[in-house]
């Protein structure tokens, strides 16, 4: 093989990793915020996300894209975001509802309770969405139209690097809300201290809903961003892909926003990688030899930092 055309390959699936570890850092970031705060793992994260995918479709059919597809028209782009804002609301809401009815009651429980909590509360909505979106892949709508670019070799398309500028977007306008606003402020408060925040008169309450539903937004855009991307999307698309989302959490180091981000690009890097060098068979495969990896060698991940706990 010509080093040109190595050197071309090699470039197209870094592109193309770093557009799906986009998309694994958006859901990560749900993961490391309800983590920094309450020390738990929301593993109906992944259902989240599949629900914001799902609400996005719904919407794309109620605003007609069927029609524009029909006469070969371009779908409006301010309906393209119109379907984004509503899918982020939806999943905000519905992890607001989560967290108000089945992590709030246990929330002073030991920490297997809570972790029970949440795998129940995932197979519930795996269920669910079974039951009122049916059981078939459907066909995501094409609510931003395709079009390719492409450079000494390399193609790069409209999607893709929508895909890059809404991550960049939601990433930067996280990063500003948490540090530069109130409501960050207090994030930061509660996951330092629960106790000593709320003698502070700090609404913690308010604050760990706020948390879930930040973060549930930001796993809905990663939805919609994933419908694009892969084109199909499944009641059980959540599994596996809120696994991997949580797989970068913890390589970035659990509870950290920016590594969180980190991880979710290096996951998708490794992955796309793997499944141009060695073997697509191999590309769900080196997510999880990642994740041993790391607890094994550096189990406060990349960015994390060792915290002495007195017992």
């Amino acid at each position: 093989m010509k080093v040109g055309a190595s050197v071309t390959e090699l470039v197209q699936q870094l592109l193309n990793g770093l557009s799906l570890g986009s998309i694994y850092a958006l859901i990560a970031l749900g993961y490391t915020m309800v983590y920094g705060i309450l020390r738990l793992i929301n593993f109906a994260h992944g259902e989240v996300f599949m629900v914001g995918a799902y609400v996005g479709l719904y919407v794309a059919q109620w605003f007609g894209i069927g029609g524009y597809e029909a006469r070969g028209e371009s779908f409006p782009l301010v309906y393209a975001v119109l379907i984004l804002c509503a899918a982020m609301a939806a999943a905000a809401l519905l992890g607001a509802a989560i967290e108000l009815f089945a992590y709030r009651p246990v929330r002073s429980a030991q920490r297997l309770t809570p972790l029970i909590t949440a795998i129940g509360v995932s197979l519930f909505l795996q269920n669910l969405a079974m039951l009122v979106f049916g059981p078939n892949p459907r066909a995501y709508p094409p609510i931003v139209r395709e079009l390719r670019y492409e450079f000494g070799g390399i193609i790069l398309t409209n999607i893709k690097l929508a895909i890059f500028g809404v991550a960049l977007a939601l990433t930067l306008g996280l990063h500003l809300m948490v540090q530069k606003t109130w409501t960050g402020r207090a994030m930061r408060a509660v996951s330092i201290n629960l106790d000593a925040a709320k003698l502070m008169g700090i609404d913690t309450n308010r604050t760990i809903r706020q948390t879930f539903a930040i973060g549930s937004a930001l796993a809905a855009a990663g939805g919609i961003l994933f419908g694009l991307d892969q084109i199909t999307i499944t009641p059980q698309m959540g599994v596996l892909t809120g696994l991997k989302a949580f797989v970068a959490a913890v390589l970035g180091g659990i509870g950290n926003i920016p590594g969180a981000v980190l991880g979710g690009l290096l996951i998708g890097l490794a992955e796309q990688l793997t499944a141009g060098y060695l073997s697509p068979d191999y590309r769900d495969a080196i997510t999880f030899v990642i994740l041993i990896g790391i607890l094994l060698l550096k189990p406060e991940g990349l960015l994390g930092v060792v915290k002495q706990e007195k017992v």
